[in-house]
């Protein structure tokens, strides 16, 4: 594996070595089969190491290892080739693991010493796409923690194919899973809208909450519902998500979220910047496929 001398006509390490002057990070993208998802480029199967040591000496930072062109070979035998190379040789490099959900790489991808694993095929940039990701990766929560985390695929923020309120809700729901943001739309031409969203630093922060702990689902009522999981500092986060077509009031209860029922709060609306005091229940009307995002902390 060689750079493109036309598109890198400095070598990756130059550029991995500009990227890190910005205060970024590289990622890689390769393939657990003999060519990539492309159909254009090799992929690394049976050529691990090599690839791998080539990785490290460029100072690549992140890998997404993709599942195309398996040559009819097993996810085991194909992923526990990469992870033992990079175990070996790539110890420094985050290792993401796209094998789409196939089969349930949620229970095996740490052992392999995976920091991520996708758990859902490739999203679109629609609202069906995003929900039914959102769901997928919902039931796997209890598998992800601090060094490994369940990955819904990537944020389509600022695509076009969904509205604000939508975006907001994708936005939203990925960072209390846990998910990795990986912002997928062109940030040179993103809108003030998409910069709003994908820039908010008080969500951004439940998704990098030290506790480290996939909020989930808790409450479900026809399309009303709330998600919600444990942030330190004993504090919650919680999500009213509106997933139907008309403005409702939704209600997240105390008990749901983790909450003893007489507990005073301080609740912080994580997209209008502001603080209110609730006890016992947080209820909020919320716009069609909107959300609204607070973090409690009991007083």
């Amino acid at each position: 594996m060689v750079p493109n001398k036309r598109t890198f006509p400095s070598g990756i390490k130059a550029l991995a070595d500009y990227v890190h002057a910005k205060g970024l990070k590289l990622g890689i993208y390769s393939d657990a089969g003999t060519q990539t998802c492309s159909n254009k480029m090799p992929g690394s199967l049976d050529h691990e190491e090599q690839d791998v040591k080539t990785f490290a000496s460029w100072g690549v930072d992140y890998l997404k290892y993709d599942n195309c062109n398996d040559a009819g070979r097993s996810v085991n035998e194909r992923y526990t080739r990469m992870s033992n190379a990079m175990k070996k040789y790539g110890q420094n490099i985050f290792f993401s693991l796209c094998e789409w959900g196939n089969e349930n790489p949620a229970t095996w991808a740490r052992g392999m010493g995976g920091n991520s694993w996708r758990t859902t095929g490739d999203i679109a940039d629609n609202w069906g796409s995003m929900t039914s990701r959102a769901d997928q990766n919902d039931k796997w929560a209890s598998y992800a923690g601090p060094g490994g985390w369940n990955d819904p695929d990537m944020l389509e923020v600022g695509n076009g194919g969904m509205s604000e309120a939508e975006y907001r809700s994708h936005f939203s729901i990925w960072a209390l899973a846990k998910a990795p943001l990986l912002i997928g739309c062109d940030v040179r031409s993103m809108s003030p809208q998409t910069k709003t969203i994908i820039s908010n630093q008080e969500v951004i922060a439940v998704n990098q909450d030290s506790l480290g702990v996939q909020g989930k689902k808790v409450q479900s009522d026809g399309g009303l519902e709330v998600w919600a999981g444990p942030l330190s500092g004993n504090r919650k986060a919680v999500v009213l998500w509106n997933r139907q077509g008309y403005q409702a009031t939704i209600t997240a209860h105390w008990s749901n979220v983790g909450l003893p029922g007489s507990a005073s709060v301080t609740a912080r609306d994580l997209w209008a910047h502001s603080s209110f005091s609730a006890q016992g229940q947080l209820s909020a009307s919320v716009a069609p496929h909107d959300c609204k995002m607070y973090i409690l902390t009991p007083k």
